[in-house]
């Protein structure tokens, strides 16, 4: 008597949820989204750096901020069981690029143009253009003060998009001028949302003491009317920020470079100071920014390095392609 064949069934094993395969023939655009990237780089004399993808906890924690979203709930941290080692799969890479150039003293004979291109990690909702493991392109200058170079990497980001031929992308720009500025404007935002706690969401009231600034950043319609009156950081830029950022504005538009101030942009990290920018399309809906970027000048001594300026972008490559 034959045996019967077994109707047990292995269980099928499926990717992460927001972990996605890149499939042929869909691998090809990224191959050559990615050719393109080297080609412009090059062009701006950008040179390639890879960093690992697993980075001391502490470097984020210093270099991205303690109240940022990105440390308090996004970042897939984990104990090294060897040496009980706190360790971070990266968020994004800004601090990583800052702690090689000081590890290995990059900087020692002037300042350096790098960039990356990898994946980084977030832990949060999967929704369209915002994955658990998302891919980064980034471009940084270090050891540069002038804002020559935040007109530089603007630039580099708006090439990059007419190399890929993307076309119905707006470039908003504002400043964030440096701590003293930033303190005052801290302290006149405290101050007027507390006026205003009872339109406050849940999220605005956990950050309006720790991180105020990100109140203006909100997306709660119910709080727009209401962040629209609040006190702007440029108003309180002194001479020497508001010349920075005037150069800024005046070299954009001598190279052709359409630009729109939006006060309200402030960016999610703690390590910005004087221009942040940001690339966004109307055509991905809540997920429209594709670059954003801005100049930090006190991350690198922040992170144990030489007092040395430095600016930089990240690109979302899956929201771009």
């Amino acid at each position: 008597m034959s045996e019967k064949p077994s109707t047990n069934r292995v269980d099928k094993i499926f990717a992460v949820k927001g972990m996605n395969d890149i499939l042929p023939p869909d691998s090809a655009q990224w191959e050559w989204f990615e050719e393109r990237v080297r080609h412009t780089m090059a062009s701006f004399a950008y040179r390639n750096i890879r960093t690992p993808i697993v980075e001391p906890t502490a470097l984020f924690v210093r270099g991205t901020g303690e109240t940022t979203d990105i440390v308090e709930k996004e970042m897939y941290s984990f104990e090294d069981k060897l040496n009980g080692e706190a360790l971070t799969l990266r968020p994004e890479n800004t601090p990583g690029v800052v702690r090689a150039a000081i590890e290995h003293n990059l900087t020692y004979d002037g300042g350096k143009r790098l960039y990356y291109m990898g994946p980084m990690f977030r832990h949060e909702r999967p929704q369209r253009g915002r994955y658990r493991q998302f891919y980064q392109l980034g471009a940084e200058g270090l050891g540069f003060a002038g804002p020559e170079l935040d007109v530089e990497l603007i630039l580099l980001a708006h090439q990059l998009f007419a190399d890929i031929g993307l076309r119905n992308v707006r470039v908003d720009i504002n400043s964030l001028g440096i701590a003293a500025e930033r303190q005052a404007h801290r302290t006149a935002l405290i101050a007027y949302f507390e006026r205003n706690a009872d339109s406050l969401d849940v999220d605005a009231k956990r950050r309006l003491h720790a991180n105020p600034l990100r109140i203006l950043d909100t997306k709660n319609p119910a709080m727009q009317d209401m962040v629209a009156q609040a006190p702007q950081l440029l108003g309180f830029l002194g001479e020497n920020s508001l010349k920075h950022f005037e150069t800024v504005k005046r070299l954009l538009t001598a190279c052709s470079v359409q630009w729109t101030v939006n006060p309200r942009l402030v960016r999610g990290l703690d390590y910005y100071s004087h221009t942040v920018f940001e690339f966004v399309t109307e055509e991905l809906g809540a997920q429209g920014t594709l670059c954003g970027g801005g100049r930090y000048d006190g991350l690198m001594a922040e992170l144990g390095g030489q007092e040395l300026s430095g600016i930089g972008f990240g690109l979302g490559i899956d929201r771009v392609i």
